[in-house]
C-alpha cells in the first residue's frame, strides 16, 4: 500500500513527538529513583536539581548545543535555519518536522546529564551542580554527538562511521558519556561523610524511599521504548513499524532479564532479594540493549539485559572497594554496562566491528571525562563544589534549598 509524502511526513512527526514525550518523561523517572534512593534530608535538592538541568539542558541545546551536534560547518545559535531533515544546511527534504528532530535530540542531552545528578547526590553543591550543567549541555555532549551521530571526523583524525561504530540509540554516547561525567566530578568531590572508614570498612547508607525508587524504576522503563523505539526514526512504512515493534519487544526482554539476573546474583552473594541491586539491574538491561535493540532475537535480548545485569551487580561492588562513592549506582549502569552494549552490538549486526566499537568507546569516554575533570577542577576553584561538614551533616536540603521534602518526618535528618 502506497502512502503519501504528505501522510508519511505526518506520521513521522507525530511519531517522534510522542516518543520524545516519553523520553522526557524519563526526567520524572529519574528524579524519582534519585529521591528514593538518597537520605530524606536530601530530598528537595534532588528535586530541584532534576527538575532543573532539564531546563538548562533545554535552554543550552537551544542556544548552540543542537548547532554543534549537527550544524557542520552551517553553525548557528538559536535554531536559526535549520532545514531538511534536522541537520543545519541539509539539503534533502525531511521526512518529519525539523523542531521534531530538535525535541527529541534535546530530551536525550537531559537523559545524560541526569546520570551525573544520582552520582554526585548528597554533598554537591546545587549551583556548581547546575553550572556544569551548562557546560555539558551546551558543549561536552553535543561535541561527542557531532563525531558519532552527527558523522563529524574527530578533531579531522578518523570518522568513526567508517572505522565500524554504531550505537542505535547511545548506550556510549549518552549513557556512557552521562557516567563520565559522572565519574569525574565523584572523584573530584569525594565519598559522602561515613561512607568508607579508615580501616576500609564500608559502610551502607540505604535510601530513604524504596517505593519511590521502584516507581522511577517503572518510568524509566516506559519511557525507554520512546528513547530506542524514536532512534527508528520513523514509522509510516510497515518495514518502519515492524523495526519499531521489534525494538519495543527487545527493549522490554532486555530490561527483564537484567532484573531477574541482578535478583539472583544478590540472592546467591547475599542471601537476601536486595531490592536497589533489582532495580539496578532492569536499568542495567535497558543500557545494555540499547547500543542495538533492532538486530538481536528476543531470546538474544533477555540474554544481553542478563548480562548486564549481572555486571552491574559486580560494578557496584567493586566501586565501593575502590572507595569511588556512587549513591545510587549510575557509574555502574551507565558507565560499565554502557560499554558492554557498545561490545555487545557486533554480535547481532553486521555493519559494526569490535574494533570500531573500542575505539568509538574510548573516543567518547576520554573526550567526555577528560573535559568534565577540568570543569569540575575550574569550578572547585572559583565556587567550590562540595557543601560544608556542616551542611552535610544537616542535609543539603536545608543548606542549599532552606526547606525539606518531609518536614513532618522526625527521622528526616538521619
Amino acid at each position: 500500500m502506497e502512502i503519501t509524502f504528505e501522510l508519511g511526513y505526518a506520521l513521522d512527526t507525530f511519531y517522534f513527538l510522542i516518543c520524545g514525550a516519553l523520553v522526557m518523561w524519563m526526567a520524572a523517572g529519574f528524579t524519582m529513583l534519585e529521591a528514593g534512593l538518597v537520605r530524606a534530608k536530601n530530598t528537595t535538592e534532588i528535586l530541584t536539581k532534576n527538575i532543573t538541568l532539564y531546563s538548562v539542558a533545554c535552554i543550552m541545546y537551544m542556544i548552540c548545543g543542537y548547532s554543534i551536534m549537527y550544524g557542520g560547518d552551517d553553525f548557528t545559535l538559536f535554531l536559526d535555519g535549520i532545514v531538511g531533515d534536522g541537520a543545519t544546511g541539509e539539503a534533502e527534504p525531511a521526512t518529519y518536522a525539523p523542531s521534531a528532530d530538535f525535541f527529541f535530540q534535546v530530551v536525550f542531552v537531559a537523559t545524560a546529564m541526569s546520570i551525573v545528578s544520582g552520582a554526585v547526590a548528597e554533598r554537591m553543591k546545587l549551583w556548581s551542580f547546575l553550572a556544569f550543567a551548562v557546560i555539558l549541555t551546551g558543549f561536552i555532549y553535543p561535541m561527542e554527538g557531532s563525531w558519532t551521530w552527527g558523522g563529524a571526523s574527530v578533531f579531522g583524525m578518523y570518522t568513526l562511521g567508517d572505522l565500524g561504530f554504531s550505537d542505535f540509540a547511545g548506550s556510549g554516547i549518552v549513557h556512557m558519556a552521562g557516567a563520565a561525567a559522572a565519574l569525574a566530578g565523584v572523584l573530584i568531590l569525594g565519598a559522602r561523610k561515613g561512607k568508607y572508614t579508615a580501616d576500609g570498612k564500608i559502610n551502607a547508607i540505604p535510601g530513604a524511599n524504596l517505593p519511590l525508587a521502584t516507581l522511577g524504576t517503572f518510568i524509566l522503563w516506559m519511557g525507554w521504548f520512546g528513547f530506542n523505539g524514536g532512534s527508528v526514526l520513523a514509522t509510516a512504512t510497515v518495514e518502519s513499524a515492524n523495526a519499531v515493534a521489534v525494538v519495543f519487544m527487545n527493549t522490554n526482554a532486555a530490561a527483564a532479564g537484567g532484573l531477574v539476573a541482578a535478583l539472583i546474583l544478590a540472592r546467591v552473594l547475599f542471601g537476601k532479594a536486595d531490592l536497589t541491586m533489582a532495580l539496578n539491574g532492569a536499568l542495567a538491561g535497558l543500557v545494555a540493549i540499547t547500543a542495538e535493540p533492532s538486530t538481536p532475537t528476543p531470546l538474544q535480548a533477555t540474554l544481553f539485559g542478563a548480562i548486564g545485569g549481572l555486571l552491574v551487580v559486580g560494578s557496584i561492588i567493586a566501586l565501593d572497594k575502590m572507595k569511588i562513592d556512587d549513591p545510587v549506582g549510575a557509574i555502574s549502569v551507565h558507565g560499565v554496562v554502557g560499554l558492554l552494549g557498545l561490545l555487545l552490538v557486533p554480535i547481532t549486526n553486521d555493519g559494526s566491528s569490535f574494533s570500531g566499537q573500542i575505539i568509538g568507546a574510548i573516543t567518547i569516554f576520554v573526550w567526555v571525562f577528560v573535559t568534565s575533570l577540568v570543569a569540575w577542577l575550574i569550578l572547585k576553584a572559583i565556587i567550590g563544589i562540595r557543601v560544608s561538614e556542616e551542611e552535610e551533616f544537616e542535609g543539603v536540603d536545608i543548606g542549599e534549598c532552606g526547606l525539606e521534602a518531609y518536614p513532618d518526618f522526625t527521622g528526616g535528618r538521619s
